[in-house]
């Protein structure tokens, strides 16, 4: 009994965490990317505010710069105006704005270029162009707004014949690779596990590659999984695997007759 219950909890706890983690997981992502927005942008537009503010209460006032600025001031403004109308979160919601002005900065020509000047320093900075680029990489596959574009699942002999691998047909090779091959290409990005933000681009001829019946997101996680989640139809059974391992054992040598000694 204590076997069967053990057992069972194991199971439904497995499978409760499992439900629950997805959710858990998405929520304290949100709730970091809050919380780092707040604490690196927030705080520093909270004390540009409230500058502004006792710059603007000393010019109603007429009190003088020099009074304004000092501690008595800025104690005034934090206690009795910022706290009380929970002027913090104005300043939070600044913070998203000026995320938006310099997303629309970079967009532009002016923009694109000199971000692409500071990238370029950062991939020549010490430590920083060993970290940079890795986050740069996951952070594009998250947030870009252009998505790999994919137009089927195969299965293609990589990284050498006779090892098949999950990949994702993502367009047609090269001109320069059909001109001097010849022949009907294709451009395959094969992910890695567990991090299918990585991998690695092929490009094969499409008469080497077979179609499978799945889905990109099926594709996905078994890969993630590293194989253990099974798009639905493809697992075998237990019979057909016994069977398959049957027909793959070598048959035993002939036996040769002893030759009886005189």
């Amino acid at each position: 009994m204590r076997e069967g219950f053990a057992s069972d909890f194991k199971r439904f706890f497995l499978r409760g965490l499992a439900a629950m983690l997805p959710a858990l997981l998405t929520l304290m992502i949100i709730v970091v990317v809050l919380k780092f927005v707040d604490q690196h942008i927030g705080v520093y537009v909270d004390r540009w505010v409230q500058w502004i503010v006792v710059q603007a209460i000393s010019l109603v006032k007429g009190i003088p710069l020099s009074w304004a600025g000092s501690e008595q001031v800025r104690e005034f403004v934090r206690e009795d105006i910022w706290k009380p109308w929970r002027l913090r979160w104005v300043s939070f919601a600044l913070a998203f704005v000026l995320i938006y002005i310099f997303g629309r900065f970079v967009a532009s020509f002016l923009g694109r270029a000199f971000w692409r000047l500071i990238e370029r320093s950062f991939f020549r900075l010490p430590v920083v162009k060993q970290i940079y680029p890795s986050v740069k990489q996951v952070t594009d596959f998250l947030l870009a707004e252009r998505k790999m574009e994919v137009s089927r699942v195969v299965a293609v002999e990589y990284p050498r014949k006779g090892i098949w691998s999950v990949g994702l047909v993502t367009g047609s090779g090269m001109r320069t690779l059909h001109d001097a091959l010849g022949g009907d290409l294709v451009t395959v990005f094969i992910p890695s596990s567990p991090t299918p933000v990585t991998g690695y681009t092929i490009t094969v001829r499409r008469a080497e590659t077979i179609d499978l019946p799945l889905s990109i997101d099926d594709a996905l996680r078994f890969t993630v999984s590293g194989g253990v989640v099974m798009p639905g139809g493809e697992a075998l059974s237990e019979a057909e695997i016994r069977q398959i391992g049957r027909d793959a054992l070598p048959l035993p040598p002939p036996q040769r007759s002893k030759e009886r000694s005189g």
